[in-house]
């Protein structure tokens, strides 16, 4: 009866022990999979196992030398318990059989698939085995910070971005729409297009010099095209003199008086480079209160470029508003 008893007792400890060492294997390759930028980004937005994770993943070395240990000790435990009951080799094959399938193939498995959740939840059940082991994993975490330094934070490149966005296109069970992807990828392209690329050449730009006369008919004209600003050059197209406004002209009687464009005030800003990249350019835009830069080459304006352009690009569609549906009646 003592004997039948010991034999179920060291039965019961051997599975607790496999279970055990399953839970160090799972935890070991879960804790390793979850990238400490993605674990920072939960926690930002209240994930509460991302909180938890977050500080045994920033120390990574000590806590997994702490389970790294446990899961040893618990490893040799069974082959103790096992000699109890059978002979050595008998033992030794029923304890590597349960411990590759049990403890290492089926319990990495589980914890990486839900690798967040489980981990999340063992969390202090991590903290206890690093106390516990702690005069041995930290002489270990010592050494590993020598040997291989501390984890460093790594980003995604511009194009890893863009796979990981275009992943989400069509996914019905992503919280993106296809119009925010195309947004979003249309602003990652930016600095890899230049100006020239999206500008006005300048034989297609209705432009002015400073001796131009605004007569009614000009005036007309300019109405009939919906222009609201006009860039003004020299004749030559060397020089950059400013912006018209249109909305400037409103209160002044151009059939009464003759006037030209140098008697008028012009809104000055940067000229640009053609090959000035797109979210440079947006910078500029943003910081340079124009919403119409020239673009130059060689010392020479070449075309321009319009804030609309640069949204254009950004949306990856034309922008459609009344100025536009007027130009197509002429």
């Amino acid at each position: 009866m003592i004997l039948a008893m010991n034999v179920i007792d060291s039965v019961i400890i051997f599975f607790l022990l496999v279970s055990i060492s399953g839970i160090y294997s799972g935890l070991n390759v879960s804790l390793l999979s979850l990238n400490i930028s993605d674990l920072e980004r939960k926690a930002k937005l209240g994930n509460i196992y991302a909180k938890r994770i977050l500080p045994l993943r920033r120390n990574s070395h000590l806590t997994i030398a702490s389970i790294i240990i446990s899961n040893v000790g618990a490893i040799s435990a069974t082959s103790l318990v096992l000699h109890n009951i059978m002979n050595g080799w008998a033992a030794g094959i029923l304890s590597t059989v349960f411990i590759v399938v049990f403890s290492e193939v089926i319990p990495q498995a589980i914890f990486i698939r839900h690798s967040l959740i489980l981990t999340g939840r063992l969390s202090f059940f991590m903290n206890i085995m690093i106390v516990l082991t702690y005069p041995l994993s930290k002489p270990l975490e010592l050494l590993l910070n020598k040997i291989v330094g501390q984890e460093t934070k790594e980003f995604m490149s511009r194009n890893e971005l863009g796979i990981l966005i275009a992943e989400h296109t069509h996914q019905k069970s992503s919280e993106l729409d296809d119009s925010e992807i195309e947004i979003m990828m249309g602003a990652l392209q930016l600095s890899d297009k230049q100006t020239r690329s999206i500008m006005t050449p300048i034989e297609n730009t209705y432009w002015m010099t400073m001796n131009t006369y605004l007569t009614p008919e000009v005036i007309d004209q300019i109405k009939n095209m919906s222009y609201s600003r006009i860039p003004i050059f020299n004749e030559n197209l060397t020089v950059y003199h400013g912006i018209l406004l249109m909305k400037d002209l409103v209160d002044i009687n151009f059939d009464t008086e003759s006037y030209q464009v140098k008697d008028l005030y012009l809104h000055i800003s940067q000229l640009v480079g053609s090959m000035t990249a797109l979210d440079t350019l947006f910078r500029k835009f943003l910081t340079g209160g124009a919403h119409l830069l020239p673009v130059e080459k060689n010392d020479k304006i070449i075309g321009i470029v319009t804030i609309e352009d640069i949204l254009e690009e950004i949306l990856q569609r034309e922008i459609i508003d009344e100025t536009d549906k007027i130009k197509h009646r002429f």
